[in-house]
C-alpha cells in the first residue's frame, strides 16, 4: 500500500465517527428521497397490476330496464370493445339487515374477476361468496348461513357461505358506495349464482378494452382514451333508450290492448262501469310506460367506490415526495459538503508534507477524492436499498387495512440516479473545490497551521449596559458565534431544517384531519340529509323523526345539482342549496359570508376553479334542464365538495316556483345501528328517497388522514434522526477545529464543566435560533405541500396543533442534551500537550 493510501486509511480509522457520519447523512437523505419517491408509484403499480390481472371493466353502464343481446352487439361495434352483462341490484340482508350490492355470479365471465381470500367460489345454487368485510367486520365464517330480506326477491332467502373475496370494483376496504336503501351506505357486496336472481334481464353492462390494459389507470392518456371510447359508445347507443322502452313495454301493452278491446264492447252494455274500468286501464298504461322508461347511467373507473380517493391519496404522497424528501436531501447534502470541506482543511499539514516530498497534485488529491467517493457511494447504496425495500413496504403494509390489493414494488432507477448525482456533488464536489484551493498554496504555508480568524466587535458589545453585565464565558461564546459564521449558519440550517421537517409531518397530518373537522363541525352543523319524494307528506316524516330519541330538529331546503360555467372554465356536480328560511338555515350551515335576500354565495374552491370573484357572472345549468345566469354576491369558506347557495327570492326570480325537497337534520350522537334504524324507517314511509349521514362522509375524510399516517410517522422519525446526526456531526467539527483553543483554556485552569459549556453554550443559542426559524419554514413547507396535495373536491386548511411544536422543540432539546453529554465525555480526555504542540 502506498504511503498516501496508508495515510488516508489511517485518517479514516482515527476519525471513524466522521466517516460514518458522512455515510449516515447521505444514507438518510437518499433513503427518504428514494423511498418516498417510490411509494406513490408503487401504489399506482399495485393497482394497475390488480386491475389488469382481474380485467376490471373500463366502462360500466346501468340500465333501468336491463340489457339484451342487442345491447352487447351495439357496444361491441366500438373498436376493441368486449362487453358482458351481469345481474345486479341493491338488497337488504344479513343479521343487521344492511344494504348489500348483490351480483349474479357467472363463471364464464371474463371481466371483474374476484380475488379469493378464503374458501372458494359458488358451485351450487344454494351457495354464496361474500365480501371479505363480512368476515372481518360482521364475524361471518365459511359454512355459516347468510339470509336475505324478502324484498331482495331471490329464488331462496338463505345461502351457505363458501368463500370470502375481494373485487377489483371495490378496492377501498372502508367503503362500498352509496344506495337509496337502509342508511344510504352499502355495507357489503356479495355474489350468488346468476339464476338465483329473479330478474328477467341483466341490469349492468361491463365493457373492457384490451388496448387500454397496459396504460396507467390514473394517467391523463388513459382518462383521455376512455373519454373517447365513452363518446363512441354513447353515439352507438343514441336512440337506443326509446327503442328499449318500447321493447319492454310492448308485452305489457299487448295485454292492455286485449283489455281495451273487451272494454270497448262493455261500453255498449254498461257505459258507467266501462268509464270506471277505462280510468283504471289508462292509469295502468301510464304506470307501465313510466316504469318501462329506459335511462342509462354511464360510469368509468373513476366513478367506482374508492377509486378516485385512492388516486388522490397516491397524488398526495407524490406531492409530499416532490417537496419533503427534496428539502430533506438538500439539508443532508449541505451538511455533508461542510463536513468534507472541514475534513480536507484539517489535513492541510499532511497535504503540505506530501507536496514537499514531491508528490504530484493529482496523486495527493485523488486520495481525498476516493475518501469522499467511497463515503458518498456507500451512503447512496445503503440509502437506495433501504429506501426502496423498506419504506414502500412499510407504508403499503400499513395500507393493507384500507386497500384490497396485492402490492408491487419496483426500483426507481431515475430517482436513484438523481440521488447519486447530488450525493457525489456534496461529497466529491466538496473535496474537489477544497483540495484544489489547498494545493494552490506552497508546502511551507500548508505545513503551518491556518491563522485563526480575528474577532471583531459584535452588535451586542455596543450595548454597553447589557454587555458589561455578562460573564467572561458568555462574552467569549457570543463573540465566537459571529467569529465562525459558516459554522453558525450550518448549525442553524441543520436545526431549522430538522424542526421544519418534523413540524411539516405533523402539519400535513393535522391539516388533512382539519378539513373534515372544519367542514362537518364548524361549517355544517347538521348530521343528516334526507332527500324527499316529489309529493312527500312532510307530516308523516315529522312523526317518524319525533319518535326517534336521537332527533333534535330540522330545516327545509331545496337541493339540486348543477354545472357551473364562467368563460372557458367549468365545474360539474355542484350542490345548490336554497333554504326555505335563511334565519333557520344559519343554524345548520355557517357561512363566512352572509346569505342575503338578493344574493348568491359561492364556495372558495369552486370560485378558484371558475376563476371568478365577487361581482362576476356565472352560468348555472341545473340537472332539471333549467339554465340561468347569476351574479356572485359573496364567496364563503368550504373545504370538501362544491356548494352554491341561493336565497329563496333569487330562486323565485331566476329559476321558478320554490319547493322544498330536502331536510337537513340536527341529531344527537348516534351509533351505526341507530343510523340504520332511522334511515330504514324513513325509507319505509315511502315519503323519502334516501338518507345520508355526515358521519359517513366525515369517516371518509378521516380515512384519508389515516392513509397518510404511516408515511408521516416515518418522515417525522427520519427527520429526527437526521437532526441528531447533523447536530452531532457539526459539534464534532466545532471541537476538532478548536482543539488548541479548548486545550489552552483547560491548561489555564477551567473545570471540565466550564470547558464543556464553553462549546455547548453556543450550541444552545444556535438550537434556540434554529428552532424558531424552523417554525416559520415548517409552516411555509406545510402550506406548499397542502397546496400541491389539494384535489378538485378537497382543500386543506393550514393547521399545526400545539403538540407538533412541542414534539419538534423537545426533540431538538433532547438531541442537544445528548450531544452535550457526548461532547462532555470527549472533552474530558483531550490530549492537551499534543494539541498545543506547534506544527512548525
Amino acid at each position: 500500500m502506498k504511503p498516501l493510501t496508508k495515510n488516508m486509511m489511517r485518517s479514516i480509522n482515527q476519525a471513524k465517527g466522521r466517516f460514518i457520519a458522512i455515510i449516515l447523512i447521505i444514507m438518510l437523505g437518499v433513503l427518504i428521497f428514494v423511498g418516498v419517491k417510490a411509494t406513490g408509484p408503487s401504489l399506482n403499480d399495485s393497482l394497475n397490476k390488480t386491475v389488469a390481472d382481474k380485467n376490471l371493466s373500463d366502462v360500466q353502464v346501468v340500465s333501468t330496464t336491463g340489457f339484451s343481446n342487442k345491447d352487447i352487439k351495439l357496444a361491441q361495434k366500438v373498436a376493441g370493445a368486449k362487453a358482458e352483462t351481469v345481474k345486479f341490484k341493491y338488497v337488504l340482508g344479513g343479521r343487521s339487515k344492511v344494504a348489500i350490492a348483490l351480483y349474479g355470479y357467472d363463471k364464464a365471465a371474463k371481466q371483474n374477476q374476484l380475488i379469493i381470500r378464503n374458501g372458494r367460489l359458488p358451485k351450487n345454487d344454494h351457495e354464496i361468496v361474500l365480501d371479505k368485510n363480512a368476515r372481518n367486520n360482521y364475524d361471518y365464517k365459511i359454512g355459516d348461513t347468510f339470509k336475505f330480506a324478502k324484498s331482495a326477491d331471490l329464488k331462496r332467502r338463505s345461502y351457505k357461505i363458501v368463500g370470502f373475496v375481494d373485487s377489483p370494483q371495490y378496492i377501498d376496504n372502508q367503503s362500498r358506495g352509496v344506495t337509496n336503501i337502509a342508511d344510504g351506505q352499502v355495507s357489503l357486496f356479495a355474489y350468488v349464482p346468476q339464476k338465483q336472481m329473479n330478474m328477467s334481464t341483466a341490469s349492468m353492462l361491463n365493457i373492457h378494452f384490451n388496448s387500454l390494459k397496459d396504460k396507467n389507470t390514473f394517467s391523463k392518456s388513459y382518462k383521455s382514451a376512455v373519454d373517447k371510447k365513452v363518446k363512441l359508445l354513447k353515439n352507438e347507443f343514441k336512440g337506443r333508450a326509446s327503442k328499449r322502452t318500447q321493447e319492454v313495454a310492448s308485452s305489457y301493452l299487448a295485454i292492455l290492448k286485449q283489455q281495451q278491446t273487451a272494454l270497448d264492447q262493455l261500453k255498449a252494455v254498461n257505459p258507467t262501469m266501462a268509464a270506471q274500468k277505462q280510468a283504471q286501464l289508462d292509469a295502468s298504461k301510464k304506470k307501465i310506460l313510466k316504469n318501462a322508461k329506459t335511462t342509462y347511467t354511464w360510469q368509468t373507473r373513476e366513478d367506482l367506490t374508492g377509486f378516485s380517493a385512492y388516486g388522490e391519496s397516491s397524488d398526495r404522497i407524490a406531492a409530499i415526495a416532490n417537496v419533503f424528501p427534496v428539502f430533506f436531501f438538500l439539508i443532508a447534502a449541505l451538511i455533508t459538503f461542510t463536513t468534507i470541506t472541514r475534513m480536507v482543511e484539517e489535513a492541510r499539514g499532511e497535504i503540505g508534507t506530501f507536496k514537499a516530498l514531491g508528490y504530484t497534485k493529482w496523486e495527493i488529491a485523488k486520495n481525498y477524492f476516493y475518501y469522499a467517493l467511497s463515503a458518498g457511494v456507500l451512503g447512496v447504496i445503503l440509502g437506495a436499498v433501504i429506501g426502496t425495500e423498506t419504506l414502500p413496504r412499510i407504508v403499503l403494509g400499513m395500507y393493507k387495512q384500507y386497500i384490497a390489493l396485492d402490492w408491487v414494488i419496483t426500483s426507481r432507477w431515475q430517482t436513484i440516479a438523481i440521488a447519486l448525482v447530488f450525493s457525489l456533488l456534496a461529497t466529491v464536489g466538496a473535496a474537489v473545490i477544497v483540495v484544489r484551493k489547498e494545493l494552490s498554496e506552497g508546502p511551507a504555508a500548508l505545513m503551518r497551521p491556518k491563522s485563526p480568524k480575528s474577532a471583531k466587535k459584535i452588535l451586542l458589545e455596543r450595548i454597553k449596559p447589557l454587555w458589561n453585565h455578562l460573564s467572561f464565558n458568555r462574552k467569549v461564546s457570543y463573540r465566537n458565534l459571529f467569529r465562525f459564521k459558516s459554522r453558525m449558519f450550518m448549525t442553524i440550517i441543520g436545526i431549522a431544517g430538522g424542526t421544519a421537517l418534523i413540524l411539516t409531518g405533523f402539519g400535513i397530518q393535522n391539516s388533512i384531519t382539519a378539513s373534515g373537522n372544519d367542514q362537518y363541525k364548524d361549517i355544517f352543523s347538521y348530521q343528516a340529509v334526507v332527500k324527499m319524494e316529489d309529493d312527500a307528506n312532510y307530516q308523516k316524516v315529522d312523526t317518524i323523526l319525533n319518535a326517534d330519541k336521537t332527533y333534535k330538529d330540522n330545516t327545509r331546503i331545496n337541493s339540486a345539482t348543477a354545472k357551473l360555467k364562467a368563460g372557458s372554465k367549468q365545474v360539474n356536480d355542484v350542490n345548490v342549496y336554497t333554504p326555505e328560511s335563511i334565519k333557520n338555515f344559519k343554524k345548520y350551515v355557517h357561512l363566512t359570508a352572509n346569505l342575503k335576500d338578493k344574493e348568491v354565495v359561492l364556495t372558495t374552491k369552486t370560485a378558484k376553479l371558475l376563476n371568478v370573484q365577487v361581482g362576476d357572472k356565472i352560468k348555472v345549468a341545473l340537472t332539471s334542464g333549467k339554465t340561468v345566469t347569476l351574479t356572485v354576491g359573496a364567496i364563503t369558506k368550504n373545504y370538501i365538495g362544491h356548494f352554491f347557495y341561493l336565497s329563496p327570492q333569487v330562486y323565485r326570480d331566476k329559476i321558478g316556483d320554490f319547493k322544498s325537497n330536502t331536510l337537513l337534520l340536527g341529531l344527537h350522537k348516534q351509533t351505526a345501528a341507530q343510523r340504520r334504524k332511522l334511515a330504514n324507517k324513513l325509507l319505509d314511509s315511502k315519503q323519502v328517497m334516501g338518507t345520508s349521514f355526515t358521519h359517513d362522509v366525515f369517516n371518509t375524510v378521516s380515512k384519508m388522514s389515516a392513509l397518510l399516517r404511516p408515511i408521516i410517522l416515518i418522515l417525522i422519525l427520519l427527520s429526527g434522526i437526521l437532526s441528531f446526526v447533523v447536530l452531532y456531526n457539526l459539534t464534532n467539527i466545532n471541537v476538532s477545529e478548536r482543539i488548541r483553543e479548548l486545550s489552552t483554556i483547560k491548561v489555564l485552569g477551567f473545570y471540565n464543566n466550564e470547558v464543556t459549556m464553553y462549546v455547548v453554550r453556543e450550541n444552545i443559542i444556535l438550537t434556540i435560533v434554529g428552532i424558531i426559524i424552523g417554525y416559520g419554514i415548517g409552516n411555509l413547507l406545510t402550506a406548499y405541500i397542502l397546496n400541491q396535495a389539494a384535489t378538485e373536491q378537497v382543500i386543506f386548511p393550514l393547521t399545526i396543533h400545539l403538540v407538533g411544536y412541542v414534539v419538534a422543540t423537545l426533540l431538538m432539546i433532547i438531541f442537544t442534551a445528548i450531544v452535550m453529554l457526548v461532547t462532555h465525555k470527549k472533552l474530558q480526555h483531550i490530549d492537551m500537550i499534543g494539541a498545543l504542540k506547534s506544527n512548525e
